[in-house]
């Protein structure tokens, strides 16, 4: 297998998993949680005194694929990406969020795109971290405004969807170097 085929698959993988993160949020959000009041979303503790709804793990990570979706098969692609997940959010959501959700998933993803595509050239790991900050409070802002009128789990969602950012840091600086290693970088 070529480096070119490696990559492209690589690609796709990521592409399939960026994808998967929006039904496992949906599925998520209406199902687990340490708290699942009725009319809500499900919420999870991300740090002490801080709940957030529990699909904000899978939303963080989605931003990171994302950004590896466009690394491996290029803009066209992640733009592509987009607006697949755009269409799939609303298309899962709960009645009442699907406005708030395809709103918030395009708006925070397009963000994201926006701080990415410079910044990679600069380095994987900084546009990573820091166009995945930009989408996820982005996403937090305008998913819990448009879905519930209210800010009330903000910083739960910041916080969660930033854990998740971070955790993949370590995996995103591997791939870098193994891109160096390979002359791809």
């Amino acid at each position: 297998m070529t480096l070119a085929q490696r990559f492209r698959t690589e690609g796709f993988v990521f592409l399939v998993a960026y994808i998967a993160c929006i039904p496992i949020a949906n599925w998520l959000i209406q199902h687990i949680g340490t708290v699942c009041p009725p009319d809500g979303p499900c919420l999870i503790a991300v740090a002490p005194g801080l709940m957030a709804p529990s699909g904000v793990l899978m939303a963080g990570l989605a931003l990171v694929l994302r950004d590896l979706v466009q690394r491996r098969l290029g803009v066209t692609y992640g733009l592509a990406a987009i607006g697949v997940g755009t269409v799939l959010s609303a298309a899962l959501a709960p009645a009442p969020l699907v406005v708030a959700s395809a709103v918030a998933f395009l708006l925070s993803e397009l963000a994201d795109f926006a701080v990415y595509t410079p910044l990679q050239k600069r380095g994987l790991v900084l546009a990573v971290a820091a166009s995945s900050l930009v989408g996820l409070v982005a996403d937090s802002l305008l998913f819990l405004w448009l879905a519930f009128g209210s800010l009330q789990f903000l910083a739960g969602q910041i916080v969660g969807k930033a854990i998740m950012v971070a955790l993949t840091l370590p995996a995103i600086r591997w791939l870098r170097n193994r891109d160096e290693r390979l002359g791809a970088a």
